[in-house]
């Protein structure tokens, strides 16, 4: 059964405006990120494929959000990949990735124009060097939402990404995304990894320019 609040409309008092000095373990995300040896294990008519790709990931602060009394601080993000051999983009996304200082909730929303959203959640503590965030099929709070087509053929059961954050400043992901493909018995797991290195260095959030 879903929580129930006493409150759900009075907002917090005495937010601090500056979401980079409040995005808890999400702060070293912040800025503009590149990596070359992207690594993803797809599924073909013939078998798995793995492809190397380069990537670039953009992370704006945003302004502090609040759904009455609970406050999100957060990134909007956008990833762009690209492999030698296209010129086309091989993957495109934007979302946000969102941390709730009060309960160390983060959340990191996936939009994908083939047609798939999803909300993936885990918790940390502002300090952790690892993130770790899961969506489910099914989950009303944090699931996977995709198109006719891709229901019927690649069907999304879960998707998982654990995040590490390096000691030379860069920082790691991993990312599994359990398919149910058309005519195979088992899942397939849609494999994806990269290191990113820091290319550009944050900017304020807007309500916080507007202030200077």
């Amino acid at each position: 059964m879903a929580k129930e609040f006493d409150d759900i409309y009075t907002e917090p008092e005495d937010v601090d405006p500056n979401t980079l000095d409040n995005l808890g373990p999400l702060s070293r995300l912040a800025g503009i990120w590149e990596g070359v040896k992207g690594s993803d294990t797809s599924p073909k008519e013939d078998g798995p494929e793995t492809r190397k790709y380069k990537e670039r990931i953009e992370f704006y602060p945003i302004d502090p959000q609040a759904n009455g009394p609970q406050l999100f601080y957060g990134l909007r993000y956008h990833v762009k990949v690209n492999t030698d051999e296209e010129i086309i983009t091989f993957h495109d996304q934007v979302g946000y990735w969102l941390w709730e200082p009060a309960t160390g909730l983060v959340l990191h929303t996936i939009a994908i124009p083939r047609g798939l959203v999803a909300i993936a959640s885990g918790h940390a503590k502002a300090d952790d060097k690892k993130l770790k965030l899961k969506a489910i099929r099914g989950e009303t709070e944090y699931g996977i939402c995709a198109t006719t087509f891709l229901e019927q053929a690649f069907k999304t059961e879960s998707y998982e990404i654990e995040i590490t954050f390096n000691d030379d400043g860069t920082w790691s992901y991993i990312s599994d995304t359990m398919l149910r493909v058309q005519g195979q018995k088992e899942l397939f797991r849609h494999h994806d990894e990269n290191n990113l290195k820091q290319v550009e260095k944050p900017k304020p959030n807007p309500m916080v320019l507007e202030c200077e």
